[in-house]
């Protein structure tokens, strides 16, 4: 490990995640030559001649008091480096730093609140690795059936295309999204605590897939480091840098996937929110964020890829494709059409029941089947359309059968 490469993973140490000032000095001189100015300092031989940039500018009096204030603090995790560079090596663990070929770019555009390094388990793919065919789904930890069926479904969809799907680990959405990416390609973790920890542990078997299946538990914590709360939020902006762009599949008024779209808004790369029950907190974070403008309606796969713009992802031969009828559905339309059959009428009530969609969203989705002939109401309630059976056979059944 050469000497940029370790002061890097030393700054992931002694420095906390988004420490601004840590990222302006190391962006300014260097992780070595900002290191050894803090060894200097715990040295009480403070050496400001390692902080004179290639023009000559030196720092005022005043900065100087701030900056050894700091170094003092940093200078006091420097033992708890070692320790951490001995767990990545006898776990496996990786460090990747800026100008690595598997150094992801979108993290740059984070300038002075870019990570120093990031430390893995897995692989992040061929170089170069970019943010343009991946994307982030994130969502609440206390989800609903609906919103963890959608979530599923989406990762599934888009990881089907190519795209590498992107989520935080945690119970909820975050888990719902990676089993979905799982079934069809690659999905990345980004973790709050140390790469090695499986946290929470109910996951170990699924951080365990996720690397085997060829992504990645990653973060900029290093080794050890234990997933405090305030490391969380910090994670989110890894999230949204490392994507093309974010979408909130559910989340309620206050959930701390509302920061990972602020992130991505503020490194103006598009946001999607998808569309709950009116009825339903679960859902009332992603309305907040279509109502104030700060993220687009999608409710499919299609819709995301439309509006993140996912480039190089994989388009399928459609002729080796197989079609259903249901092919080309929204999300509310096809749980509606799923909970339907072709010999049990079932009322609007029940369809609520079975898909935890509101009255209306259930009603204007038997609209839009009825019109596409998958449909066919029958009395007080609606049954499916049986596959091949000819669309106006059924309604002159249906129509026999009420007179």
């Amino acid at each position: 490990m050469n000497a940029e490469r370790q002061a890097r993973a030393v700054w992931t140490v002694i420095a906390e995640p988004g420490d601004l000032v840590a990222g302006e000095l190391v962006s300014w001189v260097g992780g070595d030559r900002a290191l050894r100015w803090v060894r200097s300092v715990r040295a009480g031989r403070t050496d400001w001649s390692l902080l004179v940039d290639e023009s000559g500018l030196t720092l005022s009096p005043q900065v100087r008091r701030g900056l050894v204030t700091r170094a003092q603090t940093w200078a006091q995790r420097l033992e708890a480096a070692s320790a951490a560079l001995d767990v990545a090596v006898a776990m496996g663990v990786d460090v990747v730093v800026p100008g690595d070929p598997h150094w992801p770019a979108g993290l740059d555009d984070l300038a002075t609140a870019a990570p120093h390094a990031l430390w893995l388990r897995g692989s992040l793919g061929p170089p170069p690795v970019t943010t343009a065919g991946s994307v982030a789904l994130v969502g609440s930890r206390s989800c609903t059936a609906y919103g963890e069926r959608t979530a599923t479904e989406l990762a599934d969809a888009l990881a089907a295309r190519g795209a590498v799907v992107v989520s935080g680990g945690a119970y909820g959405i975050d888990a719902a999204v990676h089993r979905g990416a799982l079934s069809s390609g690659v999905t990345w973790a980004v973790v709050a605590g140390g790469p090695d920890r499986d946290y929470p542990a109910g996951h170990r078997r699924l951080f365990r897939q996720v690397v085997d299946d060829g992504g990645a538990l990653l973060g900029e914590a290093p080794p050890g480091a234990v997933p405090a709360r305030h490391r969380f939020l910090q994670r989110n902006r890894l999230i949204a840098a490392l994507t093309a762009g974010t979408v909130v599949v559910e989340a309620a008024w206050r959930s701390g996937a509302l920061s990972t779209a602020n992130h991505a808004a503020g490194l103006l790369r598009p946001v999607g929110a998808v569309p709950g029950p009116v009825t339903s907190p679960a859902s009332a974070g992603c309305h907040r964020l279509m109502r104030e403008g700060a993220a687009v309606c999608v409710t499919d796969a299609d819709e995301v890829v439309e509006l993140i713009g996912l480039a190089d992802v994989r388009v399928g031969d459609q002729r080796a494709v197989a079609t259903t009828p249901a092919d080309g559905l929204d999300t509310v339309a096809r749980a509606v059409h799923q909970a339907l059959s072709a010999r049990t009428t079932r009322t609007p009530a029940e369809l609520v029941e079975r898909t935890g969609g509101s009255l209306s969203a259930v009603r204007a989705s038997l609209g839009r089947l009825d019109l596409a002939g998958l449909v066919v109401r029958d009395g007080e309630g609606w049954r499916a359309v049986a596959i091949g059976a000819a669309p106006g056979a059924q309604r002159h059944s249906a129509g026999a059968a009420q007179h």
